[in-house]
């Protein structure tokens, strides 16, 4: 299953705002929040582990929310966690395609593009070691790299 990809999918944040009913969407205590591309991201930190809620709103997709932000053709980061609500799809380099739908543990591999499915936000809870995720947890490479 291949996705076009669209290079001016525009955002409506709104889909996304903090919610007091959704627990999933609301406000909550943080070390940080930052939105980059469209993706509201709260994180605490838990001794050398960052826990991170990613709220990516509906229609977003790398290509055309992050891309230019991050300054790279691949997200080259490795995501690990559990996927809370809704779906996002990552497609890799070699085009193979991987659906990650609520509820689901995440395991993503560096080199690869997401877009969200569906009308929905997709949550992801996620953990990491920022640059050293894939050395600490011991992450292969997409099998077909």
């Amino acid at each position: 299953m291949m996705r076009q990809w669209s290079r001016g999918a525009a955002l409506n944040l709104e889909d996304t705002t903090m919610s007091a009913t959704d627990p999933l969407l609301a406000a909550m205590k943080a070390d940080e929040h930052r939105e980059i591309g469209g993706v509201q991201v709260d994180i605490a930190k838990a001794g050398n582990v960052r826990v991170k809620r990613m709220i990516y709103p509906p229609r977003f997709n790398w290509d055309a929310n992050l891309k230019t932000v991050i300054g790279t053709d691949m997200c080259m980061h490795a995501h690990v966690g559990f996927m809370a609500h809704g779906q996002i799809n990552v497609q890799f380099a070699d085009g193979c395609v991987v659906e990650y739908k609520a509820p689901q543990f995440v395991s993503v591999e560096p080199g690869h593009r997401g877009y969200v499915v569906g009308d929905q936000p997709a949550v992801l809870i996620e953990f990491d070691f920022e640059g050293e995720t894939v050395d600490r947890l011991g992450i292969p490479a997409h099998p077909h790299s």
